[in-house]
């Protein structure tokens, strides 16, 4: 854990922001599901959500807005980051400033 980086909150306060976050990409990608309908280890790529690069790059861009910090194409991370809300929302709540 770098010096930006946050410890993960309770679990309830984790559950919350999980589905704050499904609702987040299920509003910025107009997908027509409710966002409860989104497993926490569902994969957001494929198989599970369906989601392409295009969706991802839109997803990133409301998710640096929301939480003020940037996910960046380059970083060596992103298939561990994006490869469930559930890891999606354990990178925000570690990394958030908002």
């Amino acid at each position: 854990m770098n010096a930006n980086t946050r410890p993960l909150p309770a679990p309830e306060e984790l559950a919350a922001l999980q589905l704050e976050v499904a609702a987040l990409i299920v509003e910025a990608l107009n997908l027509d599901l409710a966002p409860d309908a989104i497993a926490g280890d569902e994969s957001l790529f494929g198989d599970g959500l369906g989601l392409d690069s295009i969706d991802i790059l839109e997803v990133a861009l409301v998710v640096s807005k929301r939480y003020g910090f940037q996910l960046r194409a380059d970083n060596e991370d992103n298939v561990r980051i994006f490869r469930s809300l559930r890891s999606l929302t354990e990178h925000i709540a570690t990394q958030r400033t908002q």
